[in-house]
């Protein structure tokens, strides 16, 4: 990892040193896109583990590399399974009130 330092001589070298190193905004990832074109294989395992990148081009913001949106898995409807269930005796709510009758006297 380089470092930009102000009193370094090679300005240029500096320059393309500092924009290369990544810095996290916002809980988000920051990378220029030779970096980027470097590395795109690990970029992308991040980004599919859940991280979201933003693509640096001249110190402005061109894109942002996030997972896909997957809609959320539906849970099948239980109005069958449950009008198949029979019950036994009488109802919970019967049975409650019940007891709480026998308990007060």
């Amino acid at each position: 990892m380089c470092l930009a330092i102000p009193w370094f001589p090679l300005r240029m070298y500096t320059m393309r040193c500092w924009l290369s190193i990544q810095s996290r905004r916002q809980g988000m990832l920051e990378v220029n896109i030779k970096e980027l074109r470097k590395q795109l294989a690990e970029y992308i395992a991040r980004v599919e583990a859940g991280e979201e990148i933003i693509v640096i081009r001249q110190e402005k913001a061109v894109a942002r590399l996030m997972p896909p949106v997957r809609p959320c898995p539906q849970f099948p409807a239980l109005t069958e399974f449950r009008a198949s269930i029979a019950l036994r005796g009488e109802g919970l709510s019967e049975t409650v009130i019940t007891e709480r009758r026998k308990a007060r006297y």
